[in-house]
């Protein structure tokens, strides 16, 4: 296992600068986060030239890219460009949301078999994120998809299951399905609070990984509008050291 930083943390800021402020802060590991309505990152853009991307990026950081998280799905074509890129950057993982509740769960499946097949061919694994409002909000809705379309797995976000509606249910279930983490400290009452304030159980998590075999990223995702006036680059620091520690 490893830790690395999602450019998330800045989605505030253009991609160069988040790549810049993350490299100060220590980080030599980053997962890229896409998002068609931000100026940060938008997938449209990148995936229509992929080779022009790949060389900005060389150009821009000498970070190592371990992911790509979408923030919304993607028509498959370009979902089949961003495959392409992840393969010219050497990435393994991608990240997609899982389909809002209340869709029908066969209608999910083949979206899912779809990309799937996509990033199979180029040789990179698909998650899907657990999180509030989507699918992956119960625990084991998430593990039933992974059986429906096997091949599949889960980039797992530990707050959405300590503040949401499935809080009270164990979770463990999703461990043997976990490819990636997205990762912050959590209360039941708060998505983000502090570092060391809130109730993840790091060392926890790390050892339910382990017992799987888990050898990739513990990511880390700091939601800068739920800051609530703690300092960035002190939060990323403390829980990079943190994780780091356990490891």
């Amino acid at each position: 296992m490893f830790v690395s930083a999602s450019s998330k943390c800045f989605q505030d800021k253009s991609f160069p600068e988040a790549c810049q402020q993350l490299a100060d802060l220590g980080y030599d590991k980053i997962e890229l986060w896409l998002d068609e309505n931000s100026e940060h990152l938008k997938p449209s853009e990148v995936a229509s030239a992929p080779d022009r991307f790949f060389i900005q990026y060389r150009e821009m950081t000498r970070m190592t890219p371990v992911g790509l998280c979408l923030d919304q799905d993607a028509p498959q074509e370009v979902f089949e460009g961003l495959c392409r890129l992840a393969k010219m950057l050497k990435i393994t993982q991608i990240t997609l949301p899982a389909a809002p509740v209340g869709t029908p769960f066969n209608e999910e499946i083949d979206r899912l078999r779809n990309r799937l097949a996509a990033a199979n061919f180029s040789g990179i694994r698909l998650s899907l994120k657990t999180k509030t409002g989507f699918l992956t909000e119960d625990p084991q809705t998430a593990v039933e998809l992974c059986h429906s379309v096997p091949g599949l797995g889960i980039t797992y976000d530990p707050s959405y299951y300590i503040c949401g509606r499935f809080a009270n249910q164990s979770h463990d279930q999703i461990f043997p399905y976990v490819y990636h983490t997205h990762l912050r400290d959590t209360l039941p009452s708060s998505l983000q609070v502090a570092v060391g304030l809130g109730e993840i159980d790091y060392s926890r998590i790390i050892g339910q990984l382990r017992r799987y075999n888990f050898g990739r990223a513990l990511s880390i995702e700091i939601i800068p509008s739920l800051l609530n006036g703690n300092d960035r680059s002190l939060e990323l620091r403390k829980i990079r050291m943190l994780l780091e520690t356990l490891l």
